[in-house]
């Protein structure tokens, strides 16, 4: 499948940023990228001119948004957004920190990916990544 490829290989260039945040700072803002028509990728990225401290549901929105018009537009063909949350791991009650990797595909495609980690010996630990199905913000309103 296509859209499946596509997003993955989006994804798999936006998240050893994370990684590198983590590593360095164990935090991030939310973040995202985009896969072009013509299957080049481009980061985003979003400030508040306002704070030294944004509200990171306010940068997830903004992202959206504006991945919502560039898809009316018809100028991506994926869109990611990276962000850093706390999950319920499956098949337990446990909550972890993890990297969350929300992906949408105009083919119909729209997958949220979830990287749990921790911090052992100050060092960071990644679980075992798992995926649910994704909203289809973007491109579920396209026709």
């Amino acid at each position: 499948m296509a859209a499946k490829y596509e997003a993955e290989e989006l994804m798999n260039s936006l998240v050893p940023f994370a990684h590198t945040m983590l590593t360095r700072y164990r935090e991030f803002y939310p973040y995202g990228g985009y896969l072009d028509r013509d299957g080049r990728i481009a980061w985003i990225g979003v400030e508040d001119p306002e704070t030294d401290h944004p509200q990171s549901q306010n940068m997830i929105e903004s992202l959206e948004s504006t991945f919502k018009v560039m898809a009316r537009e018809k100028k991506v063909r994926a869109v990611g957004i990276v962000c850093d949350v706390r999950v319920k791991l499956p098949d337990s009650n446990t909550k972890s920190d993890a990297i969350q990797v929300s992906l949408d595909h105009i083919d119909n495609y729209s997958v949220k990916v979830f990287f749990p980690y921790s911090f052992a010996n100050n060092e960071l630990v990644f679980g075992e990544t798992f995926a649910c199905l994704g909203e289809q913000l973007i491109f579920g309103e396209q026709e």
